[in-house]
């Protein structure tokens, strides 16, 4: 096959749906530091469908995660900071600092509970 404007042409591209949330990130988190030039992350969302659609891909390999669980948002969000920590601090910068911010922000806060004395 030979298409024109920068669709496929003669090989195929990889586009894989993958079913597991713990996968998508690590596997998207290899993709994006193999290739940190020509890598995207997209999210789409469809209020119509109520599904949420995330897509990392660097041309060659397309990898997609699809939900429409409303608790998957927080996994979003720590996704999205692991992302933006890359982009900005370069493709081998630690991101276990990002997922730890993202724990401390869970931590319950202690202000309003219980009685004032």
């Amino acid at each position: 096959f030979a298409f024109e404007g920068g669709r496929r042409r003669g090989g195929r591209r990889k586009m894989v749906y993958v079913t597991s949330w713990d996968e998508f990130v690590e596997r998207s988190i290899q993709l994006f530091r193999a290739d940190p030039e020509s890598s995207r992350y997209v999210m789409k969302y469809r209020h119509c469908d109520g599904k949420l659609v995330l897509k990392v891909t660097d041309n060659r390999e397309c990898l997609k995660f699809k939900t429409d669980q409303a608790q998957d948002a927080k996994k979003m969000e720590k996704l999205n900071n692991i992302f933006f920590t890359l982009m900005a601090r370069g493709p081998d910068a630690d991101i276990t600092e990002a997922s730890s911010k993202e724990q401390a922000d869970q931590q319950p806060s202690k202000k309003g509970r219980g009685r004032r004395q």
